[in-house]
Parts: structure tokens; sequence; C-alpha cells
């Protein structure tokens, strides 16, 4: 009887069958992936070092360069004969951080004055002649600035314990007048050679840094050149510092 024969449905075919790839009759590998050499990793980190400190440095850079801008406009970059009456100073030298005594008895720190230019005197609080010039032409320079005078803080360092003399008080209403040690001020404010520190008029700038002395013995003349050296410190820095802490 013709027809057709069934196959076994179980039965291996192995042309039918897909070949099992190689990899699964390989034994299994215990292969490690190679490691970075320990001197290659010191130099990655010493790569990664170096580059920090480099950002590090340009951010500081960048920081510094308004102010080394406003002193190369102000020392360098200027006119044929014009003379500096004020004495730049160098290394600067930034505000201590000194306790001082406000008027009131309260304490503050002496750094705390940062954020403004400060015109700057030193003189025994009871206050003789002078003093009472120096505290004078202080006025009339921060008046004598007009708008800028915002920027300029007129600051009387007092040392000694005796009282203010009553006749002061109502002049120096817009100034700032701090009880200090001598001794200890010393070691931050530095007469020139031979004079006392109570003979001169300093600047500070903004950043805290003590950085110009006036000559001693101010006067009329003297204090209309003092004027010129604030008004090209102000102009000189106007494009980074502002009026106000």
């Amino acid at each position: 009887m013709s027809g057709f024969k069934l196959s076994d449905p179980f039965a291996t075919n192995n042309t039918l069958l897909p070949k099992a790839p190689d990899w699964e009759d390989a034994p299994l590998g215990m292969t490690v992936h190679t490691l970075p050499m320990a001197s290659e990793l010191a130099q990655a980190d010493e790569r990664r070092t170096r580059i920090g400190r480099l950002k590090m440095l340009g951010v500081l850079l960048v920081c510094a360069a308004p102010v080394i801008a406003s002193y190369f406009t102000y020392y360098v970059v200027r006119p044929e004969g014009r003379r500096n009456h004020g004495e730049l100073i160098e290394p600067q030298r930034p505000l201590p951080a000194l306790q001082v005594q406000q008027l009131d008895g309260s304490k503050i720190s002496l750094q705390s004055l940062k954020g403004q230019w400060l015109l700057i005197s030193v003189a025994d609080a009871q206050c003789d002649q002078a003093c009472q010039k120096h505290l004078y032409f202080q006025r009339q320079l921060r008046e004598a600035l007009g708008p800028e005078k915002s920027r300029l803080d007129w600051v009387w360092l007092a040392t000694g314990d005796a009282p203010l003399p009553d006749t002061l008080k109502s002049a120096l209403g817009q100034a700032t007048v701090l009880r200090v040690d001598e001794k200890t001020l010393s070691a931050w404010l530095e007469p020139a050679a031979g004079k006392n520190i109570s003979e001169h008029l300093y600047v500070v700038d903004p950043l805290g840094n003590w950085m110009l002395r006036f000559q001693p013995g101010i006067d009329m003349v003297s204090a209309s050149k003092a004027k010129k050296d604030l008004e090209r410190l102000l102009r000189a820095s106007a494009f980074w510092d502002t009026p106000g802490r």
C-alpha cells in the first residue's frame, strides 16, 4: 500500500540542528583584565593636581588683576613730570587681626574696616595741636573729593587711655575713632626713618592693605598734593571698587 512514512519526531537529525558555537565547547576562561600600573596612576594623579593648581592660580590672578591694574595705572602709566606726594609701601602690609575699642566701649576687629579706602591718622587721645591739625586736614581732604568721598573713610586711631577732648567730639561726627594700643599698632604702621608714627597720614586700600604713606608736616600745599594722589587712586580703581562695604 502506498502512503507516507511518518518520521520519528524524536530522531536526531544532525543536518537540521544548528551547530553549537565553538565557545560552548571551550573551557571556562579565567582571564584577568590588565590593571593600570602604579606608576601610571601616580602620573595621572600628578596631572590632575597640576591642572588643579593651575586653575587655582588662574582664579587668583583674575581676582588680583583689577588691583594690580589700578596700581600700575597710578604708578607707571602717568604723564611725564608727574610726582606722587605719597610714598608707596612695598611690600604692602595687610590689616592685622587686632581687637580695637570704639568710643562706646564695644570692641571690633581692625579688619572690619576692609571694603573702603581709608585715610588714617594716629595720635594720643588727648589730641594736641598737631593731632587736631591732622584731623582737620583729613576731613578737608575727604570733603574735597566731592561725590567720591563716599569711597574714603576718615579714621583716627587714638592711643592712650585719656578721654577725648569734649571740644573735638562734635567735629568727629563723620570720623571713625578707634582706641588702639600704639605698641601693637607699630607692628603694622611704620613711620619714615627718624619720624614718629603720629607725623604721617596713611592710606589703606579696600582690600585692607596699607599701601601709601604721606610725608610728615602736612599743610595747605602738601594737602593739595595729597588730594591729587587720592583722586588718582580713586580714579584708577573706579572699575573694581564701589562705594560702601
